[in-house]
């Protein structure tokens, strides 16, 4: 009886050694990994401090101890400048995350309103309205077009009066007189056929509706021209 329970306390002892040995064991495994981390760590370390110290040789020359103080100090007077701006910086990428699908379907619009604009010809128009300024760049010189400028206005307004509604069907109705006549005139006319002719009442009015408008434009001629001559008068 004495010798089994000799046996079971070895049994306990020799498990207690085990168990004692095993923590051993992993502290000297720990520390053997801390004693690698170190040998590591002082490698690096020496490798950032030479590193360092050849970039510092470079700047020695312009880097102050004091600069760098005076940076860190500024640093911490405008931190709540410096975290406003990375707040800004935040919205201004939240705002590019969203316009970036409006910008591409605007992209896409364009895309297609171009295609729709050369397939209409918009393009081709372009193209040969280049050709007809560089007829008329040829054609004319500076001279022309400064005369031109001088004298727009009276350009524009008998343009005006021109496309006037009577005015355009005054002058398509004679388009189309002249477009439907069929008239030969002959080699030799006598005088007693151009007195028949003026017997007949539309020669008349013809005729009369020429004189009325002779008469006008001269009338309007002699008042611009006595505009013109009081003008110099009144500048000289």
């Amino acid at each position: 009886m004495e010798d089994k329970n000799i046996q079971t306390q070895l049994d306990e002892i020799n498990k207690k050694l085990d168990f004692i040995l095993s923590e051993i064991n992993l502290q000297r495994k720990h520390r053997q990994e801390m004693e690698d981390l170190k040998n590591d760590l002082m490698r690096v370390a020496k490798d950032v401090y030479l590193t360092s110290l050849d970039e510092l040789e470079q700047v020695h020359d312009y880097l102050k101890t004091g600069d760098i103080l005076h940076l860190f100090k500024k640093l911490l007077r405008n931190i709540n400048n410096l975290t406003k701006l990375f707040d800004q910086l935040e919205n201004i990428r939240d705002f590019v995350k969203d316009f970036g699908p409006i910008s591409k379907e605007m992209v896409i619009d364009f895309m297609h309103k171009l295609d729709e604009l050369d397939r209409k010809g918009y393009f081709e128009f372009l193209k040969e309205s280049q050709k007809i300024l560089d007829n008329i760049v040829t054609s004319f010189t500076i001279d022309d077009f400064k005369a031109l400028g001088d004298n727009i206005v009276t350009i524009l307004n008998t343009i005006k009066n021109l496309t006037q509604p009577d005015m355009l069907h005054a002058i398509n109705n004679a388009v189309n007189v002249y477009k439907k006549l069929d008239i030969e005139v002959k080699d030799k006319i006598s005088l007693l056929e151009l007195i028949k002719e003026l017997n007949h009442p539309e020669t008349k009015k013809a005729i009369f509706f020429g004189l009325q408008f002779l008469k006008s434009l001269s009338t309007m001629n002699s008042n611009i021209n006595y505009f013109e001559i009081d003008h110099k008068q009144n500048k000289n």
